[in-house]
């Protein structure tokens, strides 16, 4: 029987060329919470990955899952840690940051390839610094705070909770708010790069999106 490996996704319209390491948002507790919050500002309660894994791509959820079980469960050895061969990388484009153990095999992968900058969005700020209380971040990785609240935008090198160790904010907007600010405008990502680079770019903000198209009110 063939071993099980991580699972790596081809990514399509904005994140088109790009590959990511995800794992199913439908199966994890603390993702079902927030998409289940009675505050409507909470960003995930428009959740396109629980739409999309619930219905159109349902597909693609055994694979994910499959990534969430090893990922979580155990420190991989590593014979199980990919080789990535992108000069940048994704990881959580679905998903999230399940306890320590995953982001601690998300560390393992980025040293395994120091030729490769990865970007991890995850809005769970604690685990994060709990690891690297421990472990050195790696110089190939940039952490990006996903802030969960609409139409607030979060400076992360004056939020004691994020400064340590968090590179940028992402940041979800009304498409009528903050306009002067939204830097995340329907470009691709493989065309911009503001987020898997080390810059002086530290806040992303994003018009409210479904689907891939703006929403024009909520």
């Amino acid at each position: 029987m063939k071993e099980q490996q991580i699972h790596v996704s081809n990514m399509y319209g904005k994140l088109e060329d790009l590959h990511a390491i995800s794992t199913d948002t439908t199966t994890n507790d603390f993702c079902n919470s927030m998409f289940k919050s009675p505050n409507k500002d909470v960003i995930c309660t428009e959740c396109y990955s629980q739409t999309m894994l619930r219905t159109y791509r349902k597909n693609m959820q055994p694979c994910l899952r499959r990534n969430s079980e090893m990922l979580s469960s155990y420190i991989l050895e590593d014979r199980f840690i990919p080789t990535i061969l992108d000069r940048v990388f994704r990881f959580n484009a679905h998903g999230e940051l399940i306890n320590r153990t995953h982001f601690r095999n998300l560390l393992a992968i980025v040293n395994k390839n120091p030729h490769c900058t990865f970007a991890l969005w995850t809005k769970r700020f604690s685990i994060v610094n709990k690891v690297l209380e421990e472990e050195a971040k790696p110089k190939n990785l940039v952490l990006i705070y996903s802030n969960p609240i609409i139409n607030t935008i979060i400076n992360p090198l004056k939020n004691w909770n994020l400064s340590k160790h968090f590179d940028k904010t992402f940041n979800n907007v009304d498409f009528n708010q903050f306009e002067e600010k939204q830097n995340c405008t329907g470009q691709k990502c493989k065309d911009c790069l503001e987020c898997y680079s080390e810059n002086d770019t530290s806040m992303i903000v994003e018009a409210v999106k479904i689907n891939g198209r703006i929403k024009k009110g909520r």
